[in-house]
């Protein structure tokens, strides 16, 4: 029922405000999720970047003392970096695991109030088309008791 706007019966006027209220929250956290994904990505090809720089690095067979001074502490910024990035990584992941729960969680809230609202449509469907065959019914009945006559 979410993505398309339909007629709502007089009766499921409430509970279709709560699937509409329930549909802004699963794409809020839809889209959460979504941004957390993409920076959590980020943060792990920054990473991959950074170890490949140390894998990539290395030292001249022949250098000076100074160049190898130099050499020593640009890798070790590095590995330094390297470790704030994996705990940043470590932190977007646990990040990124709570926002699919919670995207979950409300993508499960959704389809309940929509599987409700469903169903009560199909019990409406249902009544309507008993009314309608007992109807014919009677109207058959009618036609034959007249035509008995």
């Amino acid at each position: 029922m979410s993505r398309t706007r339909r007629h709502v019966h007089g009766d499921d006027r409430g509970l279709a405000a709560v699937a509409r209220v329930r549909e802004v929250r699963e794409t809020d956290s839809r889209i959460g999720l979504q941004r957390v994904l993409a920076e959590e990505a980020a943060l792990r090809a920054g990473l991959a970047s950074l170890e490949s720089a140390i894998a990539e690095a290395g030292v001249p067979s022949v250098t000076t003392t100074a160049e190898l001074v130099a050499a020593r502490t640009r890798l070790a910024h590095v590995g330094i970096l390297v470790g704030e990035s994996r705990a940043a990584a470590a932190t977007a992941q646990v990040v990124t695991t709570d926002a699919r729960a919670r995207w979950g969680t409300d993508r499960a809230r959704l389809a309940a109030v929509e599987h409700l609202l469903e169903r009560r449509a199909a019990r409406r469907r249902t009544e309507a088309e008993r009314r309608a065959a007992r109807d014919a019914d009677d109207l058959a009945a009618q036609r034959w008791a007249r035509r008995s006559r």
